[in-house]
């Protein structure tokens, strides 16, 4: 396993990436949130999950300060595809890649729903949403018009979470994922570590099972 962490330089500024390798021919995508970063548990252990499958992993280290994170979702999409769309476009030129998945968290599920899921080279990915901004209107359209196959989390205690949406999504290819009491963390209210902990091992073997097989909608709840 090789990790190595590159830049691309463009006229004004330098995008950071890490790029994990195991010589695969698949490649994960990641895209934190505004404070859930890469070593927080969802995706720790969603990269722990991509390395057991034999999958290379491509972090894209944005960070943003707060008055871009409250621009609109339309302006905040524009901004990180201007960080992504190097890193990605860089990362499959050589054409050795030839499956790609996309794992995003809050922010993070923005330019995968508003772009990444519209294009037609990524028309065959597998999307990872992690408490998605369900509320976006322009998000949750391209949910409802998507054909991917993918994995969709969520909280009920979150504040982008809606019934009446999850209920709208259950015609796509996407495994729903509900947990009760959780925040947009995916924590259990009242600190309930053991719980908490307990949910992210379902959310992980999810994960593991979206990886390796294909099928229709279905929503758990816990």
């Amino acid at each position: 396993m090789r990790v190595t962490k590159k830049e691309i330089q463009l006229r004004n500024r330098v995008i950071p990436y890490t790029h994990t390798e195991v010589d695969s021919k698949t490649v994960c995508f990641m895209f934190a949130g505004a404070g859930y970063k890469y070593d927080s548990p969802l995706f720790y252990y969603a990269k722990m999950m991509m390395l057991r499958n034999d999958i290379d992993i491509v972090r894209v280290d944005y960070a943003y300060d707060d008055q871009t994170l409250r621009k609109t979702n339309e302006e905040l999409t524009d901004i990180m595809m201007a960080d992504i769309d190097p890193v990605i476009a860089e990362v499959l030129k050589n054409g050795s890649y030839k499956e790609t998945i996309f794992v995003g968290k809050s922010i993070g599920t923005l330019p995968m729903a508003n772009v990444l899921m519209k294009r037609e080279e990524f028309a065959s990915s597998k999307m990872i949403l992690f408490t998605p901004l369900l509320r976006a209107k322009s998000l949750f359209q391209s949910l409802l018009a998507s054909s991917h196959q993918g994995l969709l989390v969520i909280g009920d205690q979150d504040h982008h979470y809606s019934a009446e949406k999850i209920e709208q999504l259950q015609h796509l290819h996407f495994k729903i994922e509900v947990i009760k009491n959780a925040d947009h963390s995916l924590d259990v209210d009242d600190y309930d570590a053991r719980q908490s902990i307990l949910f992210l091992a379902n959310v992980m073997e999810r994960l593991q099972q979206m990886i390796r097989s294909t099928g229709p909608s279905q929503t758990f709840v816990h």
